[in-house]
C-alpha cells in the first residue's frame, strides 16, 4: 500500500532522529534521544488537540529534528549566546522539515509554513506556533524538569523563579491548566518551586 504523505514526511523524521548518538532511557529501554523527544511530543500534540493537522504532526515530530549536529557547546556561554543558538537551532529544523516535506510531495506553501512554524517568530500571534509552543513546554514539563533541575546545581532560587515564570509566560490558557494538573505529579520540591513562581508571576 501506497505511503500517504503525512506517513511518508514523519517516517523520514523518526529515521533522521533514530540516529541520533545520544541515547534517553524510556520505560528501561535505551532510545535515541532526539527520537523519544519526537514521540514526547507527538503525544503531548494529541493531548492538546483532538485533531491535529498534518502540518502540526509534521512540526510537533520536527520540533528537534537532528538537534544533535548543532550542539549548544558550539556556541559561547552567556545567555545571549544560548538564545542564538535556539534560534540558529529552529532555522535548521525548519529547513530539515521543509526539505522532507516536499521529497514527500507537499506542497511549497506547506513546507513554508511549517518551516516559519519552527523558527517561532510568531509565537503568540499565530495559533499553529503557538500550539507548537505549548506542547514542547509540556513535554519539558512532564519529562525533563527534574532531570534539568539537577543538572544545574549551581542555580540560585531567583533564576529558577524566573525560569518557570518565562517557561509560564510562553504558554497559552489552555496549557496552563493541562500544567496545574501535570505539576501535582512532579517531585515535591518541584512543586513548591511552582507554587512560588506562580503565586508572584512577575
Amino acid at each position: 500500500m501506497e505511503q500517504t504523505s503525512l506517513e511518508c514526511a514523519l517516517d523520514a523524521i523518526d529515521r533522521a532522529n533514530r540516529a541520533d548518538p545520544n541515547q534517553e532511557l524510556v520505560a528501561g529501554k535505551s532510545v535515541p534521544r532526539e527520537y523519544a523527544y519526537s514521540l514526547h511530543m507527538t503525544r503531548w500534540l494529541n493531548e492538546l488537540e483532538s485533531s491535529p493537522s498534518e502540518r502540526m504532526q509534521i512540526a510537533c515530530r520536527a520540533q528537534h529534528i537532528e538537534r544533535w549536529k548543532m550542539p549548544r557547546s558550539d556556541y559561547p556561554e552567556g545567555r545571549k549566546s544560548y538564545y542564538e543558538w535556539r534560534q540558529a537551532c529552529g532555522r535548521m529544523h525548519g529547513r530539515r522539515a521543509a526539505e522532507i516535506m516536499e521529497s514527500c510531495g507537499y506542497p511549497k506553501s506547506e513546507c513554508e509554513r511549517v518551516e516559519v512554524i519552527l523558527t517561532k517568530r510568531e509565537l503568540r500571534k499565530d495559533a499553529d506556533t503557538q500550539l507548537l509552543e505549548d506542547v514542547a513546554c509540556m513535554v519539558f514539563l512532564e519529562k525533563y524538569f527534574a532531570q534539568f533541575y539537577a543538572d544545574n546545581t549551581e542555580y540560585d532560587r531567583e533564576k529558577w523563579l524566573r525560569i518557570v515564570r518565562r517557561t509560564w509566560g510562553k504558554m497559552s490558557p489552555r496549557a496552563h491548566e493541562r500544567a496545574q494538573a501535570l505539576s501535582t505529579k512532579l517531585p515535591g520540591h518541584l512543586q513548591l518551586l511552582m507554587q512560588e513562581a506562580l503565586a508572584d508571576p512577575g
